[in-house]
């Protein structure tokens, strides 16, 4: 009689397991699909702004350090953001 529970009780974790899985894969799928989304208006809108203001479009940023030297980055600048 306990393997029947035990065996019960595993079948229910597992279907719970599969379930939750299904629901963040499609939740990945939404934000993978908002990303490019965002990508995509992003693109369009600074080619939108490139084409009002090409003087600013032509403009290259100035370089923080000279070349050849090597500049400080803080490790906290370069960890990932959540």
């Amino acid at each position: 009689m306990l393997l029947w529970i035990v065996a019960v009780v595993a079948l229910l974790m597992a279907w719970a397991s599969w379930a939750r899985a299904g629901r963040l894969a499609r939740k990945l799928d939404s934000l993978t699909q908002s990303y490019w989304e965002l990508r995509y208006d992003y693109t369009r809108l600074r080619s939108q702004v490139a084409r009002l203001d090409p003087a600013q479009a032509d403009a290259e940023p100035e370089p923080s350090a000279p070349p050849g030297q090597v500049a400080f980055v803080p490790l906290a600048s370069m960890k990932k953001k959540s």
